[in-house]
């Protein structure tokens, strides 16, 4: 077990890490449409990439069924394995529709042995997400 602080510090080290050996400007929070985002995640259980749509249901429910109607191309052409779940329900309770592909190797962040495959298995699929993103905005966004 790790203490709050041990286990904060060691996140922290993952993150420093990660921008350093992958140096690059991710899209994250800046897409420039209002409620949608992409996300990292990577805790003491699990991994992996997201696009969140968090915004009013209205603008969720718009978004969301634009994306499932993009679902055969970015299964098809991108990933294959993205997990759609209009109702996800983040750790806060907060529910939030999201379109996400997880590692499904055992990892943890506190386990410094899988990092790398982590870090790689973030930049391999945040970049796909990603170039689909770029390739169908102006349909998310119209």
């Amino acid at each position: 077990m790790f203490s709050k602080e041990e286990s904060r510090k060691l996140r922290e080290e993952f993150w420093i890490s990660f921008g350093k050996s992958f140096p690059r400007k991710w899209i994250l929070y800046d897409t420039k449409l209002k409620g949608l985002a992409f996300k990292f995640h990577f805790d003491t259980k699990s991994a992996l990439v997201a696009l969140d749509l968090e915004d009013d249901l209205e603008n969720r429910i718009n978004f969301w069924e634009k994306l499932q109607s993009l679902k055969a191309i970015l299964t098809e052409e991108f990933l294959p394995e993205a997990i759609f779940e209009e109702e996800y329900y983040l750790d806060n309770g907060k529910e939030i529709s999201r379109i996400y592909v997880k590692l499904n190797q055992k990892v943890s962040i506190h386990n410094k042995n899988s990092w790398r495959e982590v870090m790689e298995f973030f930049v391999e699929k945040m970049s796909l997400f990603e170039a689909f993103f770029e390739d169908y905005k102006d349909f998310i966004d119209s």
